[in-house]
């Protein structure tokens, strides 16, 4: 079987804002609220997974120009 693709950055983000404004609101049954919030931190986890990649990439593209300066982005 195929493996499903992983959603880009922005989607992952939009899903859950989603999933948060769900729960923020309240009116789920409890089980519900568990599963929304079940995938609220996997989603969270991808997140993270890709801005550590992405992190990753970009030290490597400063490390093939040692000329360019590392700063504490603002």
């Amino acid at each position: 079987m195929a493996k499903k693709p992983t959603p880009d950055f922005e989607s992952t983000l939009k899903e859950l804002e989603a999933i948060v404004n769900h729960l923020e609101a309240g009116d789920l049954p409890l089980e519900e609220a568990l599963n929304e919030f079940e995938t609220a931190v996997k989603l969270v986890q991808q997140g993270q997974e890709r801005l550590q990649n992405a992190e990753q990439r970009i030290q490597i593209l400063l490390n093939k120009n040692e000329q360019a300066d590392l700063v504490d982005y603002e």
